[in-house]
């Protein structure tokens, strides 16, 4: 096990534990666990999931920015977003768009080493799963910006994909990270619905 894979995997758990509890200190952990997961990604040709760090660095940055600048209309106790459901059909209609995308992303990922040769030297690894992972990922990043409780949903089924890929490339601790994610995400999910119905309460 590599630093890198280290020191990445401590910074992810504790970013999306903080994100859990809907801590707005989960964004800045975020970005130091994306700057190492980026160049852990490259060394084991998971190129998707590389390029996926570069759009969680700069949604990581959004997020944080969005969390400490609601509208008044959308201020928590805390002045920081509320929690807030989508719409069934809102959520049905991105998770069908992700899941094109998934297949579009794939067939190109699955290229890369024929287009790129001098920087992909290896042919992308599982790039279906791999590219289902990079596209629900940035979906359900966005629904976490705007601090939407379906959000969780997704990243559950997003981390136990990620559980098995990870285990299949030998990257044992990222395995159990995403497996410890999935658990958080469950636990996230219930955080943010108790929160919910705290508004209603009061």
């Amino acid at each position: 096990m590599s630093h890198l894979e280290f020191f990445g995997v401590v910074f992810g758990l504790v970013a999306v534990a903080l994100s859990a509890k809907a801590n707005i200190w989960s964004w800045p952990i975020g970005i130091i666990n994306v700057v190492l997961a980026f160049f852990f990604y490259y060394q084991i040709q998971l190129y998707p999931d590389m390029v996926l760090q570069i759009f969680f660095f700069a949604t990581n940055l959004l997020g944080w920015w969005r969390w400490a600048n609601p509208k008044p209309e959308e201020e928590n106790r805390k002045k920081e977003l509320k929690v807030s459901h989508m719409k069934q059909k809102q959520f049905l209609l991105i998770s069908m768009a992700g899941l094109i995308g998934t297949t579009f992303f794939g067939l190109m990922a699955s290229q890369l080493h024929r287009w790129l040769p001098s920087v992909f030297l290896l042919p992308s690894s599982f790039p279906y799963a791999d590219s289902f992972i990079l596209i629900m990922s940035i979906v359900t990043t966005f629904l976490m910006v705007q601090k939407k409780i379906e959000c969780w949903i997704i990243w559950i089924i997003i981390d136990l994909v990620a559980t098995v890929l990870y285990f299949i490339k030998g990257a044992k601790f990222y395995s159990l990270e995403y497996f410890i994610l999935a658990v958080l995400a469950a636990w996230g999910w219930w955080n943010w619905v108790r929160e919910y119905q705290s508004y209603e309460k009061n």
